[in-house]
């Protein structure tokens, strides 16, 4: 991506077997006197300190690094590829980065003199040495821009203009591939005196995925988490979390809220109960979107109990109820764990008639928010413990 759009870069190819990092360290070394770097390829930061990313001064060093670096596990991400990446003289490092400034309701650029560190360490010891500049939307980082940030981030005249077109073209980066974030650490001046992206890190705004079919083509199906993928298969708005109940509510704030008040129920009872996911069916709640939301919740074998929140508002109580009602008879056998529904809002009273009158075992209704969250807690715990 970043050499698509002109970004400074080195040479570089991914591998998924210790031969093939052999052969591309034979490829790629000799730009660089024979040194190559093998780098994990995981979605996570601290590959570094997790000996996820090695020096080789030969071919025979990579394959061999690459053996170790294979199959290992990296704050939960396990390792399928690595990068065989040139070697770089690096006589410095720097920071860079521009991403949504959500507070501000603007684009932020940050940079520093100091890469190749916890950035977010620095911004809190030493936040003076991290230069913070509002980038405009309208005009973005234009010459004058990157100027502007260069001097900020205190780069003498000759270093900062060299450095000031990378940025340009990293902005580039940003705006053509609808990016929230696009950052550079470290972005290296070699001994040669030439600005190079060495490592970087860029997040994509999937809503504009339908502006970018290109973007596809970079997922890592692997590793994407089975129920996740399952869920996005489905147009279900699905994050995995790590607890016990698992949450289905209608939209994303009140399932935030639902988040917090599980948490803070799971407290009273053993083992701390803990939400298993966020699930957003939208403002529809059919029979269809109901079972497929209950599918996937019901597939997390961590999940114990179930809480459906839903507030009427577009879509009615009633309709909800309904698709409650067919989403566990679509379901039959699938269904074995304890559902905890609260409605609330529009045609509440018929809402919950259906589900009385439907009589299923494996339902509990509740009235309030707080004693729902509560009733899943427990049963939650019940059933770990």
């Amino acid at each position: 991506m970043f050499e698509k759009h002109g970004v400074p870069v080195l040479a570089g190819a991914t591998a998924t077997t210790p031969a093939q990092a052999r052969e591309a360290a034979e490829a790629i070394g000799p730009k660089s006197g024979g040194v190559t770097v093998v780098k994990a390829q995981v979605k996570t930061g601290g590959r570094g300190k997790a000996g996820g990313v090695k020096v080789a001064k030969s071919a025979d060093e990579a394959e061999e690094h690459a053996k170790a670096i294979l199959g290992m596990d990296i704050k939960g991400h396990t390792v399928g590829t690595v990068m065989i990446a040139q070697g770089a003289r690096i006589a410095e490092e720097y920071y860079f980065s521009v991403l949504l400034d959500r507070a501000n309701r603007t684009y932020l650029a940050m940079c520093s003199k100091e890469g190749g560190m916890e950035i977010e360490q620095l911004a809190v010891e030493r936040p003076e040495a991290l230069a913070r500049i509002a980038v405009d939307p309208n005009t973005g980082i234009d010459a004058a821009k990157a100027a502007e940030i260069v001097e900020a981030a205190g780069f003498d005249a000759e270093t900062g203009a060299k450095i000031a077109p990378v940025l340009e073209k990293l902005w580039a980066v940003y705006r053509d591939e609808d990016a929230t974030l696009v950052e550079v650490n470290p972005l290296v001046k070699t001994e040669d005196g030439d600005i190079v992206a060495l490592d970087g890190k860029v997040t994509l705004d999937a809503n504009a995925d339908f502006r970018h079919p290109d973007h596809e083509a970079l997922e890592d199906k692997d590793a994407a988490d089975p129920l996740e993928a399952a869920a996005k298969e489905k147009g279900l708005n699905y994050v995995k979390l790590d607890g016990s109940v698992g949450i289905i509510g209608n939209g994303a704030g009140l399932v935030m809220s639902t988040l917090d008040v599980v948490a803070y129920a799971g407290e009273e009872f053993a083992g701390s109960p803990k939400p298993a996911n966020f699930l957003d069916i939208g403002g529809g709640a059919s029979a269809e979107v109901m079972a497929n939301g209950l599918h996937i919740i019901l597939g997390d074998e961590q999940v114990k109990s179930v809480f459906v929140n839903v507030f009427g508002g577009i879509t009615s109580c009633d309709a909800v109820a309904n698709g409650i009602v067919g989403a566990l008879e679509a379901l039959g056998d699938q269904a074995t764990k304890p559902l905890v529904v609260r409605l609330d809002g529009n045609n509440v009273e018929e809402g919950r008639r259906i589900l009385a009158d439907a009589n299923h075992p494996l339902v509990t209704i509740e009235e309030t928010m707080d004693g729902a969250a509560r009733k899943a807690a427990e049963l939650a715990s019940a059933a770990t413990n």
